[in-house]
């Protein structure tokens, strides 16, 4: 048991679309991630996924709107859900999700990460 300064974290992430595990609790995962651009449209089948926004600014659209989150706000996307996260500017990112959630759900891309690293 340890732990964990989210600043320290996010300063060893160097680059973007990637998340890494930072804590594990009750078969879910804390995830950090920074973003920028704009992300794959996707769902995710039986999972749902929080996106608390640590630093910056992050747009979650969804097909019938579009979430905008600063810092310290959170939204949670339901399952099944269509969605796609949209960083105009790099923003710093907590997830919070089951275990073995793919970052691009549904979809298959080159963004895609099956087995994330531990940081």
């Amino acid at each position: 048991m340890e732990k964990v300064d989210l600043a320290e974290k996010l300063a060893r992430i160097p680059d973007h679309w990637n998340p890494r595990v930072v804590a594990e609790l009750n078969g879910q995962q804390v995830k950090l991630v920074k973003l920028l651009g704009p992300f794959t449209w996707h769902h995710h089948e039986a999972e749902d996924e929080l996106f608390l926004v640590v630093r910056g600014r992050l747009r979650l659209e969804l097909l019938d709107r579009a979430v905008e989150l600063d810092p310290g706000q959170l939204f949670v996307v339901p399952r099944g859900v269509e969605h796609r996260p949209v960083a105009d500017e790099e923003v710093h990112v907590l997830l919070f999700e089951p275990a073995g959630t793919v970052n691009t759900g549904n979809v298959r891309e080159a963004r895609t990460r099956d087995a994330l690293e531990r940081i």
